[in-house]
């Protein structure tokens, strides 16, 4: 669960505090593998993925609006829980690991791709540059 020391690291500074390592608080190395994932893999990411969605469900299910939303929850889930990352994530050199808490990956998964798929949470970042969904599963995306 969610408490008030995680919503409270939203308040403790701005995201340029001189000195601070992103990913420090969640324990992360400063550079290299497990260090946090820089901003322009992430949505590179998401458009590699949207797009086989979109590819997908244009050959299977004649391109349906609906369909192309379940599709990428259900990848984003199989492959997250299942690998840690998605195709476009893997491409872009990208995983998604746990940094608190003992819930399973599945639920994890499950969790931020629900959240990811409401748009505003993956605009909100705090200081060690976790996007909202990332939060609140107590994940962080981090390079390969």
């Amino acid at each position: 669960m969610i408490d008030r020391k995680d919503l409270g690291s939203w308040m403790d500074g701005a995201p340029g505090e001189e000195g601070y390592v992103k990913g420090s608080a969640l324990g992360l190395p400063a550079t290299g593998s497990g260090s946090v994932a820089p901003f322009w893999r992430r949505p590179l990411a998401l458009v590699l993925d949207w797009a086989l969605c979109l590819g997908i469900s244009a050959l299977v299910f004649d391109g349906a609006a609906l369909a192309d939303l379940v599709l990428f929850a259900v990848i984003n889930v199989l492959f997250l829980t299942l690998f840690g990352a998605t195709p476009g994530q893997f491409l872009t050199r990208v995983k998604v690991v746990p940094v608190r808490g003992r819930s399973p990956m599945l639920l994890r998964a499950t969790v931020r791709t629900t959240l990811m798929l409401l748009l505003l949470p993956a605009v909100v970042y705090n200081r060690d540059a976790q996007p909202l969904q990332d939060v609140v599963a107590g994940t962080a995306a981090v390079r390969l």
